[in-house]
């Protein structure tokens, strides 16, 4: 079966802060090609595709098999980055794969660890906004994203798009970092500031996919394992200081160290929550 990667170019008006979040995505993803990089990444996801969501393999394997990925099913991956967990989830079940994310450098080495991983299905990547999706109504059997809602203002419109491109009797799973509800005003604020850049939403999820024409199958608490996440992402980089404080700066190394620790913090004392979302259409 074709195996290629096709980049392409879409027109995309994004605003200030969406430019900024985008150039710091490629920069990440330039800096998660290093060994280092991917060192840290086993150890905390135990993968090493440059991932930038919190995604380990056992929540692949899960989001795999909540899909029923097969041989000719066709996968759309929303925010797909640098490849994880799409290229594993292809590459585990032998689907056609498509990622589409707004940062061309980690779609680049996306479609190079697709060639090295010498993929069996089909696969595509395309420069394009998951809120103005390039393909046809319901061209894909499923859909996922990993920790990307989080770091969208336009929620509702990718919601949209994505119900719009999955053919009847699909399935969308995807996982969301969230400000918990009913905190007092210090407290919301602490968790908006060390959760991602567009953590607030104008609903709650369950409200949101209602409102989007998805019908919500299941619900799951992550969590607990989002904290351990963070606490082996504190482990790890603290075992790799000297080598990451030669990548990143002495000053860039201690402003990671006390982010992991506030978002840390903030999962702890109940302030942000992630969970698993699996959707019909």
């Amino acid at each position: 079966m074709a195996r290629y990667a096709d980049l392409r170019r879409w027109s995309i008006e994004l605003s200030p802060a969406e430019r900024a979040l985008r150039e710091r995505f490629d920069a990440t993803y330039a800096a998660g090609r290093s060994p280092v990089m991917r060192a840290v990444e086993r150890s905390v996801c135990g993968c090493d595709y440059g991932a930038t969501s919190w995604t380990t393999v056992n929540e692949a394997q899960r989001i795999g098999d909540v899909l029923a990925l097969a041989p000719g099913l066709r996968l759309l991956e929303i925010g797909g980055g640098s490849g994880w967990p799409a290229l594993y989830l292809a590459k585990t079940s032998g689907c056609d794969v498509f990622l589409i994310d707004l940062p061309i450098g980690g779609l680049r080495i996306a479609a190079q660890r697709a060639i090295a991983d010498d993929l069996t299905g089909a696969f595509w990547v395309a420069v394009a906004d998951g809120g103005n999706l390039p393909f046809s109504a319901s061209a894909f059997d499923a859909v996922s994203h990993s920790d990307v809602l989080c770091c969208l203002p336009r929620k509702r419109a990718v919601l949209t798009e994505c119900r719009r491109v999955i053919r009847s009797g699909g399935r969308m799973v995807f996982s969301v970092i969230s400000v918990a509800s009913n905190l007092a005003p210090a407290a919301y604020v602490r968790a908006v500031t060390n959760g991602p850049e567009f953590v607030e939403a104008e609903a709650d999820y369950p409200t949101l996919l209602g409102e989007t024409g998805w019908t919500m199958l299941e619900r799951h608490d992550l969590t607990q394992p989002y904290a351990a996440s963070c606490r082996r992402q504190l482990s790890a980089d603290a075992a790799h200081r000297d080598a990451l404080t030669s990548l990143l700066s002495a000053a860039a190394f201690a402003e990671r160290q006390a982010s992991w620790q506030a978002k840390l913090a903030c999962l702890e004392e109940g302030l942000l929550r992630r969970e698993l979302f699996v959707s019909g259409a």
